[in-house]
């Protein structure tokens, strides 16, 4: 490991944290879904900052923000480091923040300390990760990667039905070019070529560096992750009036999907988890029969062979119980991403500097979905995870420690010196 010892000023990251968590909707926690004022704000704010700091900014049809500190070798690849400045419903401080405070922070203390670099260094704050708004996820870091070409927007509403072309057209957004799916704001393609690397810094949302008093994780593989949403299809009728035997109760059916669901997950074993976040029954009445419900399936694992098999099986035993029911039964698929492998080569320079620094390190998978599974197959990519207290996020309870930030701050500083200042 060749780069100097890294003491990025934890001061300026934590600030910028907190000025971050203002730009909230009313309730506890962050709340900021994608095109919402609060997210403007946010993102607006973002672009301030990171012009004060000398950085080169501009933004992209969807909404993302990036940062460039321009490299003495332009014709060379960018190195990209950031993560996503969205939440969910009553979210925490940290969960994507961070990786954009980090990022901005790092990038300005390597420019003071170091000078121009080799290659370019650029802090992406990406528009959207969570689909907490609207039915697509990764919308940011997926139009960059070709996931997405924009023409999403015209399709995709809110549950208020505001469609995300209205949304973005709202938030200044020049929603007519959305209808080109194939050239940017600036007239140039939204699929970047230009990346040599992605590097994203995240808290760990789970408790296995917290439970083994680990200072840093570094990611060796992002699950695959199949989402779902399932119709199931039965007769709404009077609850005293219709025989147990002649009914077709579209709730009771579902009742025991999701116990298949639960059995078969658990057979199978780690690391295989799947899960039903959400259930909406119609009428909803106490005296009416359920005649339609709606549920989500959310299945993860590390491996896409085992991913794939446990799909086929689940929801061809979902189709089975539907059938011998009498309920139809529709299954739409929302997301469909394979495991994600890290870069081994970055794996190991993340391992150098840790011990470089002195600070505890385990390799692990992330069981959560992140932007940098996304760039895995396209150009060398590495996660940083940091301690969450008690396995918590998505929550107002989330938190990690100011010297578990700063710990993670240092390696992504140091990392991003290796692959921009040196002669690699």
């Amino acid at each position: 490991m060749n780069a100097p010892i890294i003491q990025a000023p934890t001061i300026e990251m934590l600030k910028l944290l907190e000025e971050m968590t203002a730009f909230s909707a009313p309730g506890p926690g962050v709340t900021r879904l994608l095109y919402t004022p609060e997210w403007s704000q946010a993102q607006a704010f973002l672009q301030e900052r990171m012009a004060r700091i000398g950085l080169e900014v501009r933004t992209d049809k969807v909404g993302n923000v990036y940062g460039r500190l321009k490299g003495s070798k332009s014709e060379e690849k960018v190195i990209l480091t950031g993560s996503h400045i969205d939440t969910v419903v009553n979210g925490g401080d940290y969960d994507g923040s961070y990786g954009i405070a980090a990022a901005m922070t790092a990038l300005h203390y390597l420019q003071r300390t170091f000078g121009q670099p080799l290659r370019s260094l650029e802090v992406v704050s990406f528009c959207e990760e969570e689909g907490s708004r609207f039915p697509l996820t990764y919308w940011g870091s997926g139009y960059v990667n070709g996931m997405y070409n924009g023409s999403e927007a015209e399709d995709n509403a809110d549950a208020d039905g505001i469609t995300m072309k209205t949304a973005m057209a709202e938030c200044g957004l020049e929603s007519d070019t959305v209808v080109d799916a194939d050239k940017d704001t600036d007239g140039s393609s939204g699929v970047r070529d230009d990346i040599g690397a992605f590097v994203e810094l995240h808290i760990e949302q789970g408790i296995l560096l917290e439970k083994t008093s680990t200072e840093i994780g570094v990611v060796q593989a992002i699950v695959g992750q199949r989402r779902y949403v399932v119709k199931v299809g039965g007769t709404a009728n009077h609850a005293g009036t219709t025989p147990m035997t002649m009914r077709q109760d579209a709730l009771a059916g579902v009742a025991e999907m999701l116990v298949e669901l639960e059995r078969s997950a658990a057979e199978t074993g780690a690391p295989l988890v799947a899960t039903t976040g959400r259930l909406e029954v119609f009428p909803n009445t106490p005296n009416v029969i359920p005649g339609e419900v709606l549920f989500t399936l959310d299945i993860r694992h590390s491996e896409a062979i085992e991913l794939e098999n446990f799909c086929i099986y689940i929801l061809a035993t979902l189709n089975g119980i539907a059938v011998r029911r009498g309920l139809e039964i529709d299954i739409t698929t929302r997301l469909n991403t394979i495991p994600a492998p890290m870069d081994l080569g970055l794996c190991g320079v993340l391992e150098d500097i840790c011990q470089s620094q002195g600070s505890s390190y385990c390799n692990m998978v992330s069981g959560a979905g992140h932007d940098a599974q996304l760039f895995a197959p396209r150009c060398p990519t590495a996660m940083i995870f940091v301690p969450s207290r008690n396995g918590i996020s998505h929550s107002p309870e989330e938190y990690s420690s100011p010297e578990q930030l700063a710990a993670g701050l240092n390696v992504l500083t140091a990392l991003l010196y290796d692959l921009a200042y040196l002669e690699n």
